[in-house]
């Protein structure tokens, strides 16, 4: 009775092995098939492409005289499945690293817009904050103004002096220690004066600038109320710094 199972059970492995390969074999030849049917629909392949001259021609297989020029590749039907670019030429290649240095300024400038935006809402909390600021910035020029004036005047009463003495002498000459002191003062009050119209412009920009800020302070306000009100998330137009 062992005997007839032992038989029994080389019998069914020997049927799992013919199985097995019966597989291996189909499967083998599954893949042979797609692999033909790949290769031959990459042999039907056709290539259009124009030459110099503005001729159309469908070759089977790009000729090195075309190699840098575009093409469509068509299927056995006729039908465009791909198309190749031809690679772009100096000034192509110019013109987009032109764009894209472009267009990393531009994200620059927004990136300090943005910053700009976050620090103006985070340092001032009502518009009268701004004000003050503004009144701090000018009160410091003016100390600068009315130092300048002082020390101006001060200068011309000394020149002034020396003018009458310089008068007096007639056709003497001016002793050489009065004749220096004469003019460096005419010097230092001319650097007095360029002194004075750089703060009187120096002023106009810090009122520029406060002005500008207090615009854009509203409108950042007003949109982030809007937000907060559930109103409409209208995106804040990028202020022109």
């Amino acid at each position: 009775m062992a005997q007839d199972r032992s038989r029994r059970g080389g019998a069914v492995r020997a049927a799992d092995a013919r199985v097995c390969r019966l597989r291996f074999a189909a499967a083998t030849a599954m893949l042979c098939a797609l692999a033909l049917v790949a290769a031959q629909a990459a042999h039907a392949a056709t290539y259009k492409w124009v030459d110099d001259k503005g001729v159309v021609h469908y070759t089977d297989k790009i000729p090195p005289e075309a190699l840098n020029k575009g093409n469509v590749v068509l299927d056995k039907n006729g039908i465009p499945i791909k198309r190749n670019d031809p690679p772009p030429t100096p000034e192509q290649r110019k013109a987009r690293a032109d764009e894209e240095a472009r267009q990393q300024q531009l994200a620059k400038e927004r990136d300090v817009v943005e910053r700009k935006d976050r620090a103006l809402l985070s340092t001032y909390t009502m518009e009268s904050e701004i004000e003050l600021a503004r009144k701090r910035a000018l009160l410091t020029i003016d100390s600068q103004v009315q130092s300048s004036t002082a020390y101006s005047a001060t200068l011309n009463k000394r020149r002034v002096e020396l003018e009458k003495q310089k008068a007096a002498l007639g056709n003497q000459p001016m002793p050489p220690v009065l004749d220096r002191e004469l003019a460096n003062i005419t010097s230092e009050l001319a650097k007095q004066d360029d002194l004075l119209a750089a703060k009187q412009k120096e002023i106009a920009v810090v009122n520029a600038r406060y002005d500008a800020d207090k615009k854009r302070w509203k409108e950042l306000r007003l949109a982030t109320e809007a937000q907060m009100n559930g109103g409409t998330n209208n995106v804040v137009p990028t202020a022109q710094k």
